[in-house]
């Protein structure tokens, strides 16, 4: 990093720093400008002057102000007049030169073509400044961001890894009938699961759907079947690019729908969610078979960030009460004890989440309609984050999922059965 140095008036001053290229005519005119000295070590180059006329009008602007345009002007997004303000200021202010600096060098990282172990997260975060300085007109609603994260993130994985990868076997593992599932599939099959999924999220949208018309009434497995059959030859590395167009547009137009869109209804065939947390349920199925895929290339994964992670585990305890009815008619859980009217507090266990996004939930144990309550609860157990999801999501058995008990055994062997029960292909 260069350092500042002092001018004749002793004012600290930082050496000059070229911003990104423009043409000429969106320069301030520099003349009359005392002349800075270049520490950058690259050759001098012309100076760019403006036509006569034609100078931009270059806003007076306070430091604050200044400051909170450098993420906009490194990403070449500011105008004419703030870039002469901005790039005036920075041979003034030694701070803002080197925050300039940092930026900058930001920028160039962003290129879709660097390798993911420089930091997977960097992009993310400085276009999350650059944002909160200067708010995008159409943001992308809280709801949405666990999707837009968790596809952001496994896009980074398969961008960094290499074509013979693509086709490396992946073994995936769910619970049917508290059996466990096992199929072997590639990096490629479980991308194009991931897609052909999706696909029910774009049609209840109206957006086309990979399997083309007459297919919403499929299971996602039997729509990922469908397929894998349809493909003429093994898939490789050519499905990333239509996955992740239509996960960005899956975004795009939920981002552009307005609120109402967050109540829209997407079916499953034999369960549906609304909106709102079916992008969730996408979000951590992403995630999930990222993992997987991670796991299969011998790569490091991090789960998702603890706010998003808390909005997963909320999510699979609203659907243990249902869950655990459809295995009570099913006679894989033991009878209801006492039923009560929609609404009212019944028999309930205490599961307390540990480490990130961890948090409290009471689960109905009777009624899928009934409300969990502390003070009817008769079992308790506790678990680490990231065990429950994987629980949740079949990786591992409720027999071997790492859970303090305490209290009614029976309660807890059917909420632990009910939430492998929630894994699917």
């Amino acid at each position: 990093m260069t350092g500042a140095d002092d001018g004749a008036d002793g004012v600290a001053r930082a050496p000059w720093i070229p911003g990104p290229r423009r043409p000429a005519d969106d320069h301030a005119d520099l003349a009359g400008r005392p002349e800075e000295p270049d520490l950058t070590g690259r050759p001098e180059e012309p100076e760019a002057r403006e036509p006569e006329g034609e100078e931009p009008d270059v806003p007076v602007l306070t430091h604050g102000v200044l400051k909170s345009l450098l993420g906009a002007w490194a990403l070449s997004a500011c105008s004419a007049g703030e870039t002469a303000a901005v790039e005036a200021h920075l041979t003034e202010c030694g701070p803002c030169a080197d925050e300039a600096l940092r930026l900058r060098d930001a920028v160039a990282l962003l290129h879709r073509d660097r390798d993911l172990d420089l930091d997977p997260l960097l992009r993310s975060r400085v276009l999350e400044n650059c944002l909160g300085r200067r708010p995008a007109r159409i943001p992308v609603p809280d709801w949405v961001t666990p999707y837009d994260a968790e596809t952001a993130r496994l896009d980074a994985l398969l961008r960094d890894i290499g074509e013979s990868e693509w086709h490396a076997p992946v073994r995936l593992k769910w619970y049917e009938k508290d059996r466990p599932v096992r199929r072997k599939a590639t990096v490629a099959g479980v991308i194009g699961h991931l897609f052909a999924v999706d696909g029910l999220v774009a049609g209840a949208l109206g957006l086309d759907d990979p399997l083309g018309a007459g297919t919403p009434e499929l299971s996602p497995s039997e729509r990922t079947e469908a397929f894998w059959s349809a493909l003429e030859r093994p898939p490789g590395r050519a499905l990333r690019e239509p996955w992740r167009d239509q996960s960005h547009t899956l975004i795009r137009t939920v981002s552009f729908a307005g609120r109402g869109v967050a109540d829209l209804t997407v079916t499953y065939k034999d369960f549906a969610l609304p909106l709102r947390d079916s992008l969730l349920e996408r979000a951590f199925e992403c995630w999930l078979h990222a993992d997987d895929i991670a796991n299969a290339v011998a790569y490091p994964y991090e789960p998702p960030c603890g706010a998003h992670l808390h909005g997963m585990i909320d999510l699979a305890t609203r659907l243990l009460p249902a869950a655990l009815a459809g295995r009570r008619r099913a006679g894989l859980a033991s009878p209801a004890r006492g039923l009560v009217a929609a609404g009212a507090p019944g028999r309930s266990l205490h599961l307390e989440v540990e480490g990130a996004g961890g948090g409290h939930w009471y689960i109905a144990l009777d009624s899928p309609a009934a409300v969990g309550d502390p003070d009817r609860a008769v079992a308790q157990v506790a678990m680490e984050g990231v065990e429950f999801c994987r629980l949740v999501a079949g990786r591992v058995s409720p027999e071997e999922a790492a859970a303090g008990q305490d209290g009614d055994r029976e309660a807890i062997r059917d909420v632990l059965g009910a939430a492998a029960s929630l894994s699917r292909l």
